[in-house]
């Protein structure tokens, strides 16, 4: 592989991963502020609806969260991500990433990167490379604004900052709302936690059509990220402790590229996350690079696009 094209597929690989990562941390499919739908009715799910509200408030307010997840899809990629998130006044965290295997985590191991680090304020998202890039630059952090994001994905994916202000984790226990079939599975102990499991099963279609926190410009996004990915049904699982927090969440679905898994596990509600950027005199701007690489904006990363990976800016599945 030239060294252009190396370069040109890690800078890629590093901001789907980023993306994909954060999202794991929730799902950001709205406010979740209104319980209408958008014809102005009711949305009714089952009689736990209540303790599932309780917890989407209370995970809502701790503002903060630290969290470590597992992703993985079909042989495109698999990762983990460790870190601490906050959602008060705009996404803001620090995660580090690695990349454990598919075609992309492959990619990174080529270029020399096979972990990154990851910092999100609310105007930016900074990616740490290494390894040949590092060499080859002098630099270590790559900037992509919200504006470039969106052209990596090729405008599938509009209005990421927007969208990256609602990852939070208590989307996913908006989107539990949303199932038909919502249930109580049972008590558990998670990490030493005493939970209580709920789980269902979510038809996106359905979902979108009935879930009133969304806008029709929002809606036509979905729609057309879920074409993208080939989704029409998933699977959520969550457990929730005696304080209505999140401790756990488990999601899958079948896409276009192979099964989609997440795992991801919260913890240390109300952390301290004060992520700041890293030096300008380390740091390339990715529309710069570009400019010397190739054409922004082709949402090509390597075998797979930034478009193509589930919960990269629209979080419905990772």
């Amino acid at each position: 592989m030239k060294s252009t094209t190396v370069r040109r597929t890690a800078l890629s690989i590093a901001v789907v991963a980023a993306l994909t990562s954060v999202a794991a941390c929730g799902s950001s499919s709205g406010s979740g502020k209104d319980d209408k739908a958008a014809g102005g009715t009711t949305i009714h799910v089952s009689p736990i609806a209540a303790v599932l509200r309780n917890a989407e408030k209370s995970t809502d307010k701790a503002e903060s969260v630290t969290v470590r997840s597992s992703t993985s899809l079909g042989t495109l990629m698999s990762l983990t991500a460790n870190g601490a998130v906050s959602w008060a006044g705009g996404l803001k965290g620090h995660l580090t990433i690695a990349y454990t295997g598919g075609k992309l985590g492959e990619a990174m191991r080529k270029a020399g990167t096979p972990s990154s680090e990851a910092r999100y304020l609310p105007d930016a998202v900074y990616a740490k490379m290494g390894g040949k890039f590092a060499q080859q630059t002098g630099k270590h952090w790559i900037r992509y604004s919200y504006e470039d994001l969106t052209k990596i994905t090729g405008g599938a994916t509009p209005n990421l900052q927007d969208q990256a202000r609602t990852t939070t984790p208590n989307q996913s226990v908006q989107m539990l709302l949303a199932s038909r079939d919502v249930k109580k599975v049972g008590e558990e102990e998670v990490s030493g936690v005493r939970t209580t499991h709920y789980a269902g099963t979510i038809d996106v279609a359905d979902f979108a059509r009935r879930n009133g926190s969304l806008s029709a410009g929002r809606l036509a996004d979905l729609k057309r990220q879920l074409e993208k990915t080939g989704i029409t049904t998933e699977t959520i699982d969550i457990w929730i402790n005696d304080q209505n927090l999140l401790v756990k969440k488990t999601e899958k679905a079948n896409t276009a590229y192979g099964a989609m898994t997440n795992t991801t596990y919260f913890s240390d509600y109300g952390v301290k996350v004060s992520p700041e950027a890293p030096p300008a005199s380390d740091t390339e701007d990715f529309k710069d690079l570009m400019k010397s690489l190739g054409t922004l904006g082709s949402g090509n990363a390597s075998s797979g696009s930034a478009t193509s990976v589930p919960g990269a800016g629209t979080g419905i599945s990772s």
